[in-house]
């Protein structure tokens, strides 16, 4: 337990360049995730994130395998993914299956890519978990790129987008463009859990491109309050995970999902508390209003 409350290690870990490009790229992942999570949540596309995170593995496997970066190999895996689910399963009677296909089928190959590079075990688990120690320059700049095209995107697309969220029949009774919206939106939630599978991994990416979303969604009825808590919580859950993870050297994913999954539960609660207390005062209201 020493280890966890080691500050002087801690200070002298955060002064190292590989920890402050590990918290320049979780700082950008915490924006862009924090972002999309609302919209995830309210299209209930948390098991396409997943589907879509299995082929991040895979092609994060793929380039580990053939020696190019894990970054661009994941990215690369999970546009494949999101283009996959937003064409295949376009209609909602469709779409859990054809995420549980492409869920299988990613996981099932990247499993074989990772058994025929026996000898890069270390990589291979960071891949699962996340690994701050395998963010280079290189991925600094890809992510934060990435980040910012996906932010760019999404203000272009936002009001559209956030009204086939919310409506989907009013909104192609309206004229909105469904079958774009529903592949770029898709890219969009690949690129941004690409992101995450470097520091947070692919198993465990829904802490961020979930929680977040689910968590605000509790306290708030407002879009854009809801995006702005979302990131604040993607922000404390990934910065506060790695600084948590410094000195025992414990995977990054670790604290990550369980500082997200303390804060959807207080969100949770803050919820409940508000709809009890909001129920009562319509009540002690009601007689006041009858009797005038």
């Amino acid at each position: 337990m020493a280890d966890f409350f080691d500050l002087e290690l801690a200070a002298e870990l955060l002064a190292m360049p590989f920890v402050q490009q590990a918290l320049l790229a979780a700082a950008a992942l915490g924006l862009v995730s924090g972002a999309v999570a609302p919209l995830v949540v309210a299209r209930k596309m948390a098991f396409a994130v997943h589907g879509t995170a299995e082929l991040a593995f895979t092609g994060a496997a793929a380039a580990l395998l053939l020696g190019f970066s894990v970054g661009v190999g994941s990215l690369a895996g999970a546009v494949v993914a999101a283009l996959l689910l937003g064409v295949l399963g376009n209609k909602d009677s469709e779409r859990d299956s054809v995420i549980g296909a492409v869920l299988a089928f990613g996981l099932g190959v990247g499993v074989l890519l990772l058994w025929m590079n026996p000898e890069r075990t270390g990589n291979k688990f960071s891949i699962l978990v996340g690994q701050i120690v395998g963010v280079d320059t290189a991925d600094v700049v890809l992510l934060v790129g990435s980040a910012a095209v996906v932010l760019a995107v999404l203000a272009v697309v936002y009001r559209p987008l956030l009204f086939a969220s919310i409506d989907p029949d009013v909104a192609t009774a309206r004229g909105v463009p469904m079958r774009l919206l529903t592949p770029l939106f898709s890219v969009l939630v690949g690129v941004t859990t690409a992101l995450g599978v470097s520091i947070v991994g692919a198993l465990l990416v829904l802490a961020l491109m979930v929680t977040p979303g689910a968590a605000a969604a509790r306290i708030t009825a407002s879009p854009l309050k809801a995006t702005l808590f979302a990131v604040l919580f993607a922000e404390v859950a990934v910065l506060g995970g790695i600084l948590l993870s410094l000195a025992p050297g414990v995977p990054v994913s670790a604290f990550v999902t369980a500082i997200s999954f303390a804060i959807y539960l207080a969100c949770r609660a803050v919820g409940s508390w508000r709809l009890k207390h909001q129920s009562r005062t319509v009540s002690e209201n009601a007689p006041q209003l009858t009797t005038g």
